[in-house]
């Protein structure tokens, strides 16, 4: 009415029914011929509907805004000139950064050693070109020069014109799983030094029977290298054949998970002599729980053996050597009694 004219007044309108609608409301004043105002005139438009939408997508994008705040995992935003637009609490727990510390900073130079810019700064690219790149490992380096293990993935970010608008990186510190991955490895590479150079005679058989491991001393006791033993059938090329069910029997209950131990298992030299072997044998299990064979760790006792029966034999023939002697021979004990 003062001539002053609106664009774009929200209000609300309420109907015959009570029912309220959201108006927007453009007001231009009305002159009369003399050119003096004569009223207002207002064109609008129902956003009710529009308003709803609006606020439904608002809360959604709240809602994703405080979970991607929130989330358990290091999650980082960089527009189409890689400066970072988004970084969450992990991600500042993480880097040791806060959100204000970061924001706006070039992600590549800032956080990331200068011997993987290039590969990271690649995959940024790629996101932003509508290419997706998943499992990226890359080191990240922390306010305090640490370095952490991340495992990435990149997806582009797009604006409401359909264009991209920058990447969203999710990650996950993977430190700590490297770390226990080298101490593990570093652990199975000792024992398998250990095995390698036990001075006792270690193999491993699988569930088809065939040799999945032989040591030096199984090499050197039987005279098969390693590279001639390992998948071969250990029963048919190196158990006596009258052995082969007693044999099989202990390697198919290891494989069922009952192991045997102090079982004399005569093997066969690649010369064709018998090496008698003290073994004990017990289930081999792999990482998921599955019985995967059988490892076996013996002790040579052929010469024990000979041993033992050269006495034995001594001793027989000095029990005929006195049985027939020409003379008279008894025995008595510690009591005073006969026992020879």
């Amino acid at each position: 009415l003062a001539g002053a004219e609106t664009a774009s007044f929200e209000f609300p309108l309420y109907t015959r029914t009570g029912e309220m609608r959201e108006i927007l409301l453009n007001a231009t004043t009305r002159r009369g011929p003399d050119g003096e105002v004569v009223g207002v005139l207002g064109v609008g438009q129902d956003i009710t509907e529009l308003n709803i939408q609006r606020r439904a997508a608002e809360g959604i994008a709240s809602d994703l805004a405080r979970l991607i705040d929130t989330a358990n995992a290091p999650i980082f935003g960089v527009d189409v000139q890689g400066n970072i637009k988004e970084w969450n609490r992990k991600a500042a727990e993480l880097s040791g950064y806060t959100k204000d510390e970061i924001m706006g900073k070039r992600l590549v130079q800032s956080l990331v050693s200068q011997q993987y810019q290039h590969k990271v700064a690649y995959v940024l690219l790629k996101a932003l070109g509508g290419e997706e790149s998943s499992d990226f490992e890359f080191p990240l380096i922390t306010k305090s020069g640490d370095q952490r293990d991340m495992l990435m993935n990149a997806t582009a970010q797009w604006g409401a014109a359909g264009d991209v608008t920058g990447v969203i990186g999710v990650g996950h510190d993977i430190t700590e799983i490297r770390r226990m991955a080298a101490e593990h490895k570093n652990i199975a590479e000792d024992l398998e030094r250990l095995v390698r150079s036990a001075n006792a005679p270690i193999f491993g058989v699988d569930t088809n029977g065939r040799l999945t491991e032989w040591n030096n001393m199984a090499a050197a006791l039987l005279g098969y290298t390693r590279e001639e033993a390992l998948g071969q059938p250990f029963v048919q090329n190196f158990i006596r054949e009258e052995c082969w069910e007693q044999v099989r029997s202990v390697i198919e209950n290891a494989c069922k998970g009952a192991e045997t131990t102090h079982f004399e298992c005569p093997l066969v030299h690649r010369n064709g002599g018998e090496v008698l072997v003290l073994l004990n044998a017990a289930t081999r299990i792999d990482a998921g729980g599955r019985i995967i064979g059988m490892v076996g760790v013996g002790q040579d006792i052929t010469t024990l053996r000979e041993a033992m029966s050269n006495i034995q034999t001594f001793a027989d023939d000095l029990a005929r050597v006195i049985e027939n002697a020409n003379a008279p021979i008894l025995g008595i004990d510690t009591e005073g009694s006969v026992t020879e």
